[in-house]
């Protein structure tokens, strides 16, 4: 549900519906009742979903396998590779009745294995609610932060830093990322002095515009980055024909966003019943599947799907558990998908 700028946001209502009703039905009565009831335990503690969510249980469940962790190339730091990204979702006030959702959505995520999540000052108020949620939980320390710089203009580029740190209530980012290459020289220098500063770790570019994959192939080649950021999906496979091989030649990690598709991937999975082979990979949902497809390409280190409810980031995380397809189930996949109507 990693939706740009300017999307319709009605967008976020059909992914969300789209995705529970494919998620259900991929999922036996049981499997989908052990969920809740972790669920309801990551939120007993000042639940916001009050005394429904504590009659569903009060304690959760251990996770049946750690989340697996890749290597970002540049330093040997693990990373879970499952994330959260918060364009749309996250832009809400803090005053909205949906926020305390929000909350217990990124507790759940930090607390079940989870650590990066992406964010950009041109997501509305996402920075700003990210920041207090994680005021609200304590979990800086136990998050990756990636942001990004959207601008144009050296000053411009420092200022949208300054408020970004400001924002998220830290003195450091994990992650600084020049959005969609925009003036990226310029932004990469004032990277790159911040690094040196010690107030961001990584340097990256983003885009999930094709018409914009000839001049990031150019950056790619002509700089040093830590990590790239790019669209790919089960049904947007272009990244992978130039762009994810180049980053692993080049050492570079990759984030994915837009892991489904901006929604299309729950319509056309709407009402279909998870394919039986999908256990040969311990998936137990289309969400599941479809962020596995992605997680079994080589080059990738995280996805960043967009995550607004506890549930679905138990579902994404366990994505990361469990068997991953190799080659032969990759083409077993791509082929079932294509042909279905």
């Amino acid at each position: 549900m990693w939706i740009e700028e300017g999307t319709v946001t009605v967008m976020k209502q059909t992914d969300k519906s789209t995705r529970a009703v494919a998620t259900s039905r991929a999922m036996n009565r049981a499997e989908f009742l052990r969920l809740t009831a972790r669920v309801a335990g990551v939120c007993a503690a000042g639940s916001v979903f009050g005394p429904v969510a504590l009659a569903l249980g009060a304690e959760a469940e251990p996770d049946p396998a750690p989340v697996q962790r890749r290597a970002i190339p540049s330093s040997g730091q693990m990373l879970p590779v499952i994330g959260v990204g918060t364009a749309v979702a996250y832009e809400l006030d803090t005053a909205d009745a949906k926020f305390p959702v929000l909350v217990e959505t990124v507790r759940t995520f930090l607390a079940h294995g989870g650590a990066v999540i992406d964010t950009s000052p041109t997501y509305g108020r996402a920075e700003k609610s990210l920041g207090e949620i994680l005021r609200r939980i304590g979990g800086r320390e136990r998050a990756f932060l990636a942001t990004k710089i959207s601008t144009t203009g050296e000053q411009a580029g420092i200022d949208s830093v300054v408020a970004s740190l400001r924002d998220l209530g830290t003195d450091r980012i994990d992650l600084l990322q020049v959005h969609n290459i925009r003036d990226t020289e310029v932004h990469l220098r004032t990277i790159r002095r911040l690094q040196d500063e010690g107030k961001v770790r990584y340097a990256g570019i983003t885009t999930s515009f094709r018409n914009s994959y000839g001049e990031y192939e150019r950056i790619m080649h002509r700089e040093r980055l830590d990590f790239i950021q790019i669209d790919y999906a089960l049904d947007n496979r272009v990244a992978e024909e130039r762009i994810l091989p180049l980053a692993h030649d080049r050492g570079m990690a990759v984030l994915i966003n837009l892991p489904f598709g901006r929604g299309r991937l729950f319509s056309k999975a709407r009402g279909r019943p998870l394919p039986p082979w999908a256990a040969e990979i311990d998936c137990t949902s289309w969400a599941q599947l479809f962020l596995k497809f992605v997680l079994a390409h080589p080059a990738v280190t995280a996805i960043i799907p967009g995550t607004d409810r506890p549930e679905f980031a138990l579902d994404n995380l366990n994505a990361a558990r469990g068997r991953v397809p190799d080659a032969r189930m990759r083409e077993r996949i791509v082929g079932y998908w294509d042909q279905l109507g």
